[in-house]
């Protein structure tokens, strides 16, 4: 089983493209990505991922209370927390918003920014992946910026591939298929995850540490692709071929709360992105996510995020 593929199944991530940006130095930039931005893709995101993938030159990427960081061709960076960010071709540029260089596309399509004073080139596209899900072990799990060399890992060239025939499309002024772009969106950051979670050491804790203990990521896999089994802590263990105590232990240090606090924030968060879809009543959703009745499940919905499921849907 590969453990964060198959928990990333179960973490509903929305991805677009929606700016091409061609720059010529010198240039400065400060972007603050809002989930308007992400409305033609997503109604209501509670998390935000802004990615830029740069296809020609290079550029200095900062945030504020932390290190510049140089991107190159062929490298994407990217922003969990989708914190405000300033973009340049060199240290000491006056910045400029991106907002308000921001073109729109006669035909209604992807946004365009052309800017700068005539120097070195530097092309990028910018994207971002979304989700309706406050509770994200994958989003809190990454740090404020990560670059990742798409010339490397596993997913190497379909990525490279599709940013290439994404470019040339832009740079034709077409817009490229939704489902590519959206792939690879998804790709980019299965990839981001894979190379970070690489260089935790070895006293590091967190979520993806978990996920890269064999015995604690099985328990992960589990939970989040059948939330609705009876699982308790005696089953679990079994599952991964540990003792009660021992995996207890093991879960808690990893990934920073017990595995049935974490088993009944997974279902909850499910039942919850769910109860929008409206495909299920709220008694068939609750035992799908593992309550035995819609009391119990609508009593611990509400506790958790103080308002009762009928409502929630109700407010879809």
């Amino acid at each position: 089983m590969d453990t964060l593929l198959e928990v990333l199944r179960s973490v509903r991530l929305t991805g677009g493209v929606f700016l091409s940006a061609h720059f010529t130095a010198p240039w400065c930039i400060s972007v603050a990505m809002t989930p308007e931005d992400c409305a033609p893709f997503l109604k209501k995101p509670a998390q935000v991922i802004s990615y830029h993938v740069i296809t020609e030159g290079k550029l200095i990427v900062s945030i504020e209370g932390g290190p510049m960081i140089e991107v190159s061709a062929g490298e994407i960076v990217l922003f969990p927390q989708n914190e405000p960010h300033t973009l340049a071709n060199e240290v000491g540029v006056k910045s400029i918003r991106a907002r308000d260089l921001i073109q729109k596309s006669p035909e209604g399509g992807l946004l365009r920014i052309e800017h700068g004073g005539g120097g070195p080139t530097t092309r990028i596209v910018c994207g971002f992946l979304a989700s309706e899900e406050n509770f994200n072990p994958l989003i809190s799990a990454l740090p404020k910026i990560l670059k990742i060399d798409t010339r490397y890992g596993a997913s190497r060239e379909w990525i490279e591939a599709s940013v290439r025939f994404a470019a040339g499309e832009l740079a034709d002024g077409q817009l490229a298929s939704s489902s590519v772009l959206i792939r690879l969106s998804e790709l980019l950051f299965t990839e981001a995850i894979r190379q970070y979670s690489s260089t935790l050491g070895e006293d590091e804790v967190g979520w993806l540490k978990g996920l890269k203990d064999p015995h604690v990521g099985r328990a992960l896999a589990l939970i989040h692709h059948k939330p609705g089994e009876p699982w308790s802590v005696e089953t679990l263990a079994g599952e991964v071929a540990l003792s009660r105590s021992a995996f207890v232990e093991r879960f808690t240090s990893l990934v920073g709360m017990s595995p049935i606090r974490y088993l009944t924030l997974w279902r909850l968060q499910t039942a919850k992105v769910n109860l929008r879809e409206r495909t299920k009543t709220i008694a068939q959703l609750a035992h799908s996510v593992g309550y035995e009745s819609e009391e119990a499940f609508s009593r611990a919905f509400k506790r958790e995020f103080g308002i009762a499921p009928a409502r929630w849907r109700g407010q879809g």
